[in-house]
């Protein structure tokens, strides 16, 4: 009897395979309920940025129909835009979600931080950061850092140990095969933990247009009042800019990373949807925090020296 062929077309050789946003998302669920059940206290980071909104997202799809047995965290640097505030307590409230605020400006009223001669106060976020999780004893932080933003970022696992002063030691990643993480830390010890890790911008946008989330209008092009420093727009505003030599000019801009004011640039564009943005994101050769993030640009490690002493 001879031997009989069959021929599987490539579209129908797996119709149970998972596409990449699909496939993306379950890692980031899995990822979630691996936290809930081996931490006690986990709090997400959500600063009503679109990382963190992706990432509370997922959160919401992970545990439905029951409420997200976490907590927010937000470091308010006092220079957030208005925009993306209003957006973070809309989101609280919609959900019925527990939010904690850590003020960098109380601190500075306090006289226990001190403002910055160029007026950012991003990199003044830290101390903020790591006192409210030792105040709250948080043991687990999720935070929306991904890999392809930044070279530090791209060396952390998705389970990164902190130990008890918030310090990473890129020297104590603990190997993470087949999906297996392992949380063990000491007391006083947390853990970050990063469920979007391993996604791109271009994916963060692809998923956000398919699961139809909302976003602060300011990441779509609209006309903002701008000033011209070290390359980038930024946006007119109490927190010291601009100069007298820096004059202001209206523009048609958007924003591709949200920070505060004082260090995030805004970039040219045209997009007003969400396809015209996911079109301009996949031409571009130029991470969002390569492009905008002046904070990026105070050293060549800025981040992994920041990272060491217990930022995001």
């Amino acid at each position: 009897m001879s031997a009989v062929t069959t021929t599987v077309s490539e579209d129908t050789a797996n119709p149970y395979a998972l596409s990449h946003l699909d496939s993306l998302e379950s890692e980031a669920v899995h990822i979630f309920r691996e936290v809930a059940g081996e931490f006690e206290r986990p709090v997400i980071l959500f600063s009503g940025g679109k990382d963190s909104i992706v990432m509370l997202h997922l959160a919401l799809k992970a545990f439905a129909p029951a409420p997200v047995p976490f907590t927010l965290l937000h470091v308010d640097t006092g220079h957030n835009f208005p925009e993306v505030l209003d957006y973070r307590d809309r989101t609280v409230k919609k959900h019925g979600l527990r939010l904690h605020v850590a003020s960098v400006q109380e601190y500075i009223d306090a006289g226990k931080l001190r403002e910055r001669p160029d007026g950012t106060r991003n990199p003044l976020q830290t101390v903020p950061l790591t006192e409210a999780i030792q105040q709250h004893r948080f043991d687990a932080v999720f935070g929306g850092g991904r890999r392809d933003e930044e070279k530090a970022r791209a060396k952390e696992r998705v389970f990164s140990l902190r130990d008890e002063f918030s310090q990473w030691d890129p020297r104590r990643q603990r190997p993470e095969l087949w999906q297996l993480y392992n949380g063990r830390h000491a007391p006083g010890e947390h853990v970050r933990v990063f469920p979007i890790s391993n996604w791109t911008e271009l994916d963060v946008w692809q998923y956000i247009e398919r699961e139809g989330i909302e976003l602060p209008e300011i990441y779509f092009a609209h006309e903002r009042e701008v000033f011209s420093r070290n390359g980038m727009w930024l946006t007119a505003g109490h927190w010291g800019g601009p100069k007298e030599h820096e004059p202001v000019q209206t523009r048609l801009v958007r924003y591709r990373t949200v920070g505060d004011m004082s260090c995030t640039g805004a970039v040219d564009s045209d997009a007003t949807t969400l396809d015209a943005v996911i079109t301009e994101i996949a031409a571009s050769r130029l991470t969002e925090r390569g492009a905008t993030r002046a904070d990026d640009k105070m050293s060549e490690a800025a981040m992994e020296d920041r990272k060491r002493e217990g930022y995001f």
